[in-house]
This record gives structure tokens, C-alpha cells and sequence, in this order.
């Protein structure tokens, strides 16, 4: 239907500029509509050809070259129509029908010439797509061009690129999901392991002194409550499920509280646990959510620490901010690791899991209980370990005194 409105607008429009240009006869009007009706017809029967082979033909360039062919001669059918009228002499005739003919066959050859960068690209396209469907997420089309064929291009390469980009998604989830398995696995079976080996030895009477097996049973027990506990409350943060309940807190006397519960585990390990420039902060936040913080990142800077070391707690004001920084003299975080600090299970040296009694959750947990208040948490490279958070100020924040 869209072709013969097309034509029907042609024929109007075309009569309408002889009408006006030539002021023709009443003949010449007919004879030059019955041209223009024989040549639209032509035209339909023609183009309904020309679109229904095109659609069976498995190349796309011999599809271009028959309708260029088609166009061109439905100019040389015009052309012979218009001298034709024009009585133009038997062997004028010819000569234009030669003429024509060859300018025919010069089309052809343009045509050919003109869609072979459209066929070559667009097999650059389909080689693309297989590739992409065997799995090469690394691929793209290479097509160039500022066209609608260039613009299908990139849309297929920006696909391809976010494909890959969710497929590492994936294979880091899944690879997360392994290492938390195996991790989970690692730290419940060391406890329980000896759980079994101190109860069968009480079964089996041959445990010398009972009450140190069941002090390390204790042990033991502690270690996967706490285990438990920290899987708990990481799963809770992560699902958005936890509470913050702000309210006026002392973060001064938090670190002081702090660092008194700490220091005989400090003093075990041969390490001097300090806050020398601490100063009542009052701000708005979760005194529960808060001490398990600073007691996450200061147990883990005694970790660190090693004997004869130090751990220091640093608070002041930046700006809008209130910063608490926790310092340790050991080596610090290596560049690379960085950036995977605050994963859950994650840790410097794997082999020290059990040694130094931590699953790899603590900054995890900080991290989530700062991000809560609104706040951020960062590590930073050695030497020496440093982890330091930041709260927004509020507006109950002041500084009263230096202790």
C-alpha cells in the first residue's frame, strides 16, 4: 500500500510541474498521463517482484545489485517512453537505447562496487556472533561506519562487553562463594576436630588432667560462638536487616572502654596498646555497633602487631568529618590487598587463621556497621598497618576537652 501511494503521489506531483512549466494541449496532458500510469504500473509489478526474491536470495549483495538493475531500468523504460513521444528518428531511437543500455550496465557495476563494504561488514558482524556464541565474550564486530549498520554494530559490541562484564561477575560471585565455603568449612572443623579428639579422650579416661581438656573444650566453644556470631551479624548487614539506633555517645570514652578491655589480650602478645590524643567527642551513634568496631580493628592491629609492637588509636575532626584511625607497627597491608581488605574471610596470610584466632570477618563487620551510620572506612598500605573510619558530623558533634 505504502508503494502505490507513493507512485499515486509521483504521478500528481509530476503533472502538476508539466501543467505548470509546459502549459500543455489536451493530447499532449493524456498521452503523457497514460505514460506516467503505464510506468507506475510497471514500477508496482516490478518492485513486488524485486522485494519478494530479495527476501529468498541468500546474499544480500546479488539482492542490492537486482534492485539497482530495477531502478535503473525502470529510468531506461522512462527514457525510451519520453523519446518515443518526442518522434525522435528510428536510428536516434536506437543509439539512445544503446546509450542507455551501457549506462544500465554502468549502474550494475557501481551498485556491485558500492555494496561490497556493506556485505563484507556485515559478515564481520555474523563472524561476531558466532564467536559470541560458542563463549568469546572477548569479541567485537571491528565495523566502524556512522550509518545504521554502525550503529547495530556498536549496540552489538556494547552488548557483548556488558555480557562479559556480568559473566565476571558471575565467575567472581562464584569464585567468593568457594572461597566462603571453603573458609566456613575450615574454621568450624579446626574446633570441632578437637572437640571430638578432647571428648572421646574424657570417654576413653585417658585424659590426664581433665579440667585442661575442658578449659580447651571452653576454648573451642568460644570459638564458634563467636564464629557463629560474626556470621550472624555479617548476614544481617548484608541483607540491610540491621539496626542502627543512634543516639548521643561519647566516642572518646568508647575508645578509652576500648582499649581497657584490650589491653590484657595486648599485654599477652608483648604489645603496648595506646590512644594518646584521644578527646570527648560527643556524636550521634550506636554504642553497640560502635564498640564492635573499634574492638574489631584494634583486635586485628594486636594480631599484626608482633611482640615488642604497638597498636595506637588516633580521634580527631577533619573537616566535616570525625576521623579514628587505628595504627599498628607491623608490615602493614601488601598494595595488592588492599582493595579486598573489608571482604568477608579475607586475610593477609591464610596460614595464620588459626594461629591467630581471626576467620576474617572483622573488617567485614566494620565495614558494614560504619557504611550504616553513613560513614566510610579505608585501609591503607605499609609499612605499618593503618585502618582508619570517618563519621559525618551531626549536629549534637562537639568537641568538649582534650584528655
Amino acid at each position: 500500500m505504502r508503494l502505490v501511494a507513493a507512485l499515486v503521489v509521483a504521478i500528481a506531483g509530476s503533472m502538476l510541474v508539466f501543467e505548470v512549466t509546459m502549459n500543455p494541449s489536451p493530447a499532449e496532458r493524456m498521452d503523457l498521463f497514460q505514460m506516467f500510469a503505464v510506468l507506475a504500473v510497471l514500477t508496482a509489478l516490478v518492485g513486488g517482484v524485486v522485494v519478494r526474491l530479495s527476501r529468498r536470495l541468500r546474499s544480500l549483495r546479488t539482492g542490492v545489485v537486482l534492485l539497482a538493475g530495477a531502478s535503473v531500468g525502470i529510468v531506461v523504460a522512462a527514457a525510451a517512453a519520453t523519446a518515443k513521444l518526442m518522434f525522435i528518428a528510428v536510428h536516434d531511437l536506437q543509439l539512445l537505447i544503446v546509450v542507455l543500455t551501457f549506462g544500465l550496465a554502468l549502474g550494475l557495476i557501481l551498485a556491485v562496487t558500492l555494496v561490497r563494504p556493506l556485505t563484507e561488514d556485515l559478515r564481520r558482524m555474523e563472524q561476531a556472533a558466532r564467536r559470541v556464541g560458542r563463549g568469546d565474550l572477548g569479541t567485537s564486530t571491528g565495523v566502524t561506519r556512522p550509518d545504521e549498520l554502525g550503529q547495530t554494530a556498536s549496540a552489538f559490541d556494547a552488548m557483548v562487553a556488558e555480557l562479559a562484564t556480568v559473566d565476571r561477575e558471575r565467575r567472581n560471585l562464584e569464585r567468593e562463594r568457594q572461597e566462603f565455603l571453603a573458609a566456613i568449612g575450615h574454621d568450624l572443623r579446626t574446633p570441632l576436630a578437637a572437640l571430638q579428639a578432647a571428648v572421646e579422650a574424657l570417654e576413653d579416661g585417658v585424659a590426664a588432667d581433665p579440667a585442661r581438656y575442658l578449659r580447651s573444650m571452653r576454648c573451642d566453644v568460644d570459638a564458634l560462638r563467636h564464629l557463629v556470631e560474626d556470621l550472624f551479624t555479617l548476614s544481617t548487614i548484608e541483607a540491610g536487616r540491621y539496626a542502627i539506633a543512634l543516639h548521643s555517645t561519647d566516642l572518646g570514652e568508647l575508645i578509652d572502654e576500648t582499649i581497657d578491655a584490650l589491653h590484657p589480650t595486648a599485654s599477652s602478645a608483648g604489645v603496648t596498646l595506646s590512644a594518646p590524643n584521644a578527646a570527648t567527642l560527643r556524636i550521634s551513634a550506636d554504642d553497640d555497633a560502635l564498640r564492635r568496631v573499634l574492638r574489631n580493628l584494634v583486635q586485628n592491629a594486636i594480631r599484626y602487631a608482633g611482640e615488642n609492637g604497638t597498636v595506637t588509636v588516633e580521634a580527631y575532626v577533619v573537616g566535616a568529618t570525625v576521623c579514628v584511625a587505628v595504627c599498628d607497627s607491623g608490615p602493614g597491608f601488601p598494595d595488592d590487598f588492599v582493595g579486598k581488605a573489608f571482604d568477608s574471610f579475607s586475610m593477609v596470610d591464610t596460614s595464620r587463621r588459626r594461629e591467630s584466632g581471626g576467620a576474617g570477618l572483622g573488617l567485614a563487620i566494620a565495614r558494614g556497621l560504619i557504611e550504616g551510620h553513613g560513614g566510610t572506612i579505608e585501609a591503607f598500605p605499609g609499612p605499618g598497618g593503618r585502618v582508619e573510619f570517618r563519621l559525618p558530623i551531626l549536629t549534637d558533634l562537639q568537641m568538649v576537652s582534650p584528655r
